[in-house]
């Protein structure tokens, strides 16, 4: 591999977070939070937990760098870093096959 490439090595962000919403100040930090996770290009995959496909350890050390600038006061965000195959492996189990659409897919992915 030449000097000058850039590896890409695939791998998922997936934040979890569990943030008090009883006041109204509350409530305004969580939103804010769940839209700076959306902007970043986090996928919702269940209620509190989302995900962000990345390319490398570098760019995934920066999105934590950006969650870490913009958490809100209270609470607690936690974000585990896995790779690529070991996030295909997850099996997803509903209770009714119609209720949920599952998104397995890298189409919308860019990598410029």
């Amino acid at each position: 591999m030449s000097e000058n490439k850039i590896r890409i090595r695939y791998m998922r962000l997936i934040v979890f977070f569990d943030l008090p919403v009883e006041t109204g100040v509350q409530r305004r930090s969580y939103r804010l939070f769940r839209k700076h996770l959306i902007k970043e290009g986090f996928l919702m995959l269940q209620e509190s937990v989302y995900a962000k496909l990345v390319t490398n350890d570098g760019a995934a050390g920066a999105v934590v760098m950006r969650l870490r600038k913009n958490r809100p006061p209270e609470g607690l965000i936690q974000v585990l870093k896995v790779t690529e195959r070991q996030f295909a492996t997850m099996d997803c189990i509903t209770g009714n096959r119609g209720a949920y659409d599952e998104i397995d897919t890298m189409e919308e992915f860019l990598v410029l």
